[in-house]
């Protein structure tokens, strides 16, 4: 009884706090398996941002039940924001559950994983079912392990957890709790020692990452913490890529807007939320930004690197949101030019301040706002990739594609891209002649001059 299966619902945060408890758990002697149908100890990773993802986790764990009363020495444990939202009232849904902890706690799993087994294997009831959502003291520095798979050439990097920022519409300060940073060194520490295993690319992580150690760290020659992390990571020999999610627009300042105009490590790609393109609206959200800021970011960062690459969220149907309101958010989601976005209808989410707000829009009002900007997303998204098609791209080589007969990889600007190479190359910067595109893949060959040994590439002057 220890082949663990963890599934993970929603963001880069849950994937890393998915990785972190898979690593501690295989060093607690558990084995980690691909498969659900092999597992005795099944781990929800959940999400509540929007109720559907809860409604998601708790119709699968509602399934799995059926399993566990077939097999009672399955277990089912429920781990992450909606078990630190819901807590013990998940039990009124999901009686037989035998494990429910929060975003605080995941290293404490293997603790009450090991109890939970020598409690079955001595032929004794628990009793109950284990809960444990509450507060930890320093619990942002517990997600530091990594389970890395074979030749992995990119990882995700914690360096923050939880927010202060109480936007109207957001359950994460409930579920992950006030703003809290690792340490600079141990991240610097953690990033130079995946380079060592030969990951290439890491991908900062945060609430809001942009405001990494603000009560830690003095500002230096005007250059905020978060930068200074961004050097210190930039400095680690072997890594070639620096990636950050998820910023907010108040974390723009100067420093981190010329950053990207002198440290060529740091990828070309914005992640930056504009969530409405209404002032009025922006304000209900308490989104202390506005429209003509958010502009200014835009702009500011594209003379810098003309060719930055941007996606952004975006939330239709807030409470109150007018056709004048909505129409401002289209009018700007359109000038920025987004490559890629991430278009949400509001979700009410019980406990935050819009959940009671009047001015609630109809479903079929917000599906048709959605429909907009996404039309408006693929149409820039494909006017951009045809203009990559005939360029050289530097490509990433992260490894095999589903297919399993090409490659695949990444460029600077966050594209996904398919071609044909060898296993050899893997982890490698490459040159990629792109010959044609999707929406949201290009496809194209490598050009090659000379591949040494260790992977090294020279592009060749024909393209």
């Amino acid at each position: 009884m220890n082949r663990v299966h963890i599934k993970t619902y929603g963001c880069q945060m849950n994937e890393r706090d998915s990785e972190a408890v898979a690593a501690i758990l295989r060093a607690r002697g558990y084995r980690i398996v691909g498969r659900e149908e092999e597992c005795d100890i099944l781990l929800l990773n959940t999400c509540s941002v929007r109720d559907a993802a809860e409604q998601k986790a708790i119709g699968k764990a509602g399934s799995v039940q059926k399993r566990q009363r077939k097999n009672p020495d399955f277990v089912l444990g429920i781990l992450g924001c909606m078990a630190q939202n819901r807590g013990a009232a998940l039990l009124d849904q999901l009686p037989d559950v035998d494990l429910i902890v929060g975003t605080q706690k995941f290293h404490q799993v293997p603790d009450y994983l090991d109890n939970l087994r020598a409690a079955r294997d001595a032929g004794v009831p628990l009793g109950q079912t284990i809960v444990d959502i509450a507060e930890e003291a320093g619990s942002q520095n517990t997600i530091r392990d990594h389970e890395l798979a074979d030749r992995q050439v990119n990882a995700f990097v914690s360096i923050q957890q939880g927010c202060n920022m109480d936007c109207s519409f957001c359950i994460v300060p409930k579920t992950r709790g006030d703003e809290r940073s690792r340490p600079m060194a141990e991240i610097v520490a953690e990033c130079r020692a995946l380079a060592a295993r030969g990951v290439k690319e890491v991908t900062l992580l945060g609430q809001i990452v942009t405001s990494y150690g603000r009560r830690d760290y003095a500002h230096a020659g005007g250059v905020t913490p978060f930068v200074q992390l961004l050097e210190q990571v930039h400095a680690i020999e072997g890594l070639e890529r620096i990636r950050f999610t998820s910023p907010h627009p108040r974390g723009f300042k100067d420093d981190l807007v010329e950053a990207y105009g002198r440290l060529p490590k740091l990828c070309g790609y914005v992640h930056l939320p504009m969530q409405s393109g209404s002032n009025r609206i922006l304000r209900a959200m308490n989104r202390p930004y506005t429209r003509e800021r958010y502009r200014e970011i835009v702009d500011a960062l594209r003379a810098v690197r003309a060719d930055m690459y941007f996606s952004t969220d975006v939330i239709v149907g807030f409470p109150g949101e007018t056709d004048e309101d909505f129409a401002q958010t289209l009018e700007l989601f359109a000038a920025c030019n987004y490559d890629m976005a991430y278009v949400f209808k509001y979700s009410i989410r019980t406990g935050t301040p819009a959940a009671t707000m009047e001015g609630q829009v109809p479903e079929e009002t917000k599906e048709a706002r959605n429909q907009a900007l996404l039309e408006v997303l693929r149409r820039n998204s494909e006017r951009r990739n045809a203009t990559l098609v005939g360029t050289v791209e530097e490509v990433l080589v992260e490894g095999p594609d589903q297919s399993g007969r090409r490659f695949t990889g990444r460029t600077r600007g966050n594209r996904v891209c398919v071609f044909e190479a060898e296993a050899r190359l893997i982890g490698s910067l490459v040159p990629l002649a792109i010959t044609r595109a999707s929406v949201s893949t290009l496809y194209g060959e490598l050009v090659l001059a000379g591949v040494g040994s260790e992977g090294n590439l020279s592009v060749s002057a024909q393209s």
